[in-house]
């Protein structure tokens, strides 16, 4: 039998599927053309659907996966053929094409969830994350003031507050971009997302699938911890953000007390035990590059704007001035494409100073500059 005391881990069992109470917040959407990044996703897919559900005169569907891109396709006219789509394949990098789909289809509100997510793998590749979690969301802003875009929600991650990964470095790059070119005109903001339990890649379908070969389950450390939320509540909190009507925000919603992750490990192996009497065990693997113990959901110098009132708390965070983002920002475009890692460095550490890079990444840079030499 279950602990009674693990029932809150019971979510983990059966991940919310995608028509909860999400659409108190969609009718902002209703009759308007509504463009979706990173569409083919776990979370920008069940976006795209809510949207659908909600009556809009059409939604535009953006991504750089050809095969993720083509289901969230399919699955939206078998839900409703009703509504109009127009589906675009390619990256958010891209300001032609961007530019091309403004013009083309003029959007109204713009929620914007194409991103590179995973830590571990995005330490080995430093300057894709850049180019695409930072460069790719500038790109998409300019392109929104241009073409007179009323609202645009980026969905970022706890893992951007005090960054020890350049995924999250590289997430609070974005959250500048939208910090600092907000307006009352073009409303931007950025919801500060915990974990979402169930996402690809993340830690509920890892532990399934070694529970379901009997494998040890690996947890990174002991004392390990993470906040989660589940994708109903992902998506209620992200259209809620296209609703707010402040700009240059973070916004965050409710997110409870953080888990530890071998709690879970724990729950899940008793939630799947058999009669045999045979246990599965947790084996600590440690933490990889770019990990935390635990995350935070603010920085030292972010605070409440108590005013705003809401579903979701309002973070007013210190951002750059416009010139002086756009001046960081080509910086990035130069020395991404030349590829000199030890100069995206030390531009990202002047624009989020409580970055700290992990020792994969420090001794990538070292290697860097002595081909250099």
């Amino acid at each position: 039998m279950i602990n009674p005391e693990a029932s809150r881990f019971r979510r983990f069992l059966s991940p919310a599927g995608k028509n909860g109470a999400r659409r108190r917040f969609a009718s902002a959407v209703a009759g308007q053309t509504v463009l979706v990044t990173g569409a083919g996703g776990y979370i920008g897919s069940a976006v795209a659907e809510a949207i659908a559900a909600a009556g809009p005169s059409r939604i535009v569907l953006v991504d750089s996966s050809e095969n993720n891109l083509f289901e969230i396709a399919r699955h939206l006219e078998a839900m409703d053929g009703q509504v109009p789509r127009e589906v675009i394949l390619g990256s958010v990098t891209d300001a032609g094409l961007l530019n091309g789909v403004f013009s083309r289809f003029r959007p109204g509100i713009v929620y914007h969830a194409a991103a590179f997510k995973h830590v571990s793998l995005l330490e080995l590749n430093p300057l894709a994350a850049v180019r695409n979690n930072a460069l790719g969301t500038y790109t998409l802003a300019q392109a929104t003031l241009r073409h007179g875009v009323s609202t645009l929600v980026l969905v970022s991650t706890d893992k951007a507050a005090n960054p020890h990964s350049i995924m999250g470095a590289s997430k609070r790059l974005a959250e500048l971009t939208v910090a600092a070119l907000g307006t009352p005109q073009c409303r931007m903001n950025a919801i500060r997302l915990g974990n979402v339990i169930g996402s690809s890649g993340s830690v509920l379908p890892i532990f399934l699938d070694q529970i379901s070969r009997r494998v040890p389950v690996t947890v990174t450390h002991p004392e390990a911890s993470r906040y989660f939320m589940s994708l109903d509540e992902a998506v209620e909190a992200i259209l809620a953000g296209g609703a707010a009507e402040c700009s240059g925000r973070i916004l965050l919603p409710e997110l409870g007390e953080p888990e530890r992750i071998a709690d879970i490990a724990r729950f899940l192996i008793q939630a799947a035990a058999d009669s045999s009497g045979n246990t599965i065990p947790i084996q600590s693997i440690g933490l990889r590059p770019g990990e935390k113990i635990e995350e935070d959901l603010l920085f030292q110098t972010e605070f409440r704007d108590d005013s705003a009132g809401g579903p979701l708390s309002v973070i007013v965070t210190p951002s750059p001035t416009p010139a002086e983002l756009h001046d960081r920002m080509e910086q990035f475009t130069y020395l991404v494409d030349r590829g000199d890692l030890a100069g995206v460095m030390e531009t990202m550490s002047a624009m989020v100073p409580e970055y700290q890079p992990s020792s994969v990444l420090l001794a990538a840079v070292g290697a860097a500059e002595k081909v250099v030499r």
